[in-house]
């Protein structure tokens, strides 16, 4: 199972998942790069770990829309959270996501911290103002 720190973005660990469910309490604060996201169930185990930002595959989108339902959930609590096109990256798989994702839905608290539509994962977490998070 992909677990991986695969860097910082201001003092905050990058951690690469395959599942968000495998959050901890010990993932506090991370940015966290998901490449399943499994809808509102996995949201609410999430929002249980205050990740700093959440990004993951948005295979729910647009067929059973939890991808939309747990951009929302995370908005409420004030948790970033961004989906990427399932298009431009394998679904389940956050190294592709890393390595060629591209932020296709971003909710408010993301948008205000500088997660931008269009913007590969990559240049999302770099153009991050973690002071916003």
């Amino acid at each position: 199972m992909l677990r991986e720190v695969i860097g910082q973005c201001g003092g905050r660990a990058v951690l690469l998942l395959d599942t968000i469910t495998s959050l901890t309490m010990d993932d506090r604060g991370a940015v966290v790069i998901t490449g399943s996201h499994g809808g509102a169930s996995s949201g609410a185990i999430a929002l249980k770990c205050f990740p700093g930002l959440v990004v993951f595959n948005d295979a729910g989108v647009g067929k059973d829309r939890a991808g939309i339902v747990a951009l929302s959930m995370f908005a409420e609590h004030g948790v970033a959270a961004a989906a990427v096109d399932k298009d431009s990256a394998r679904i389940g798989d956050a190294a592709d996501m890393w390595a060629s994702g591209i932020i296709a839905h971003v909710n408010g608290p993301a948008g205000a911290a500088g997660v931008r539509f269009g913007h590969s994962v990559l240049e999302a977490v770099a153009a991050l103002d973690t002071s916003k998070l």
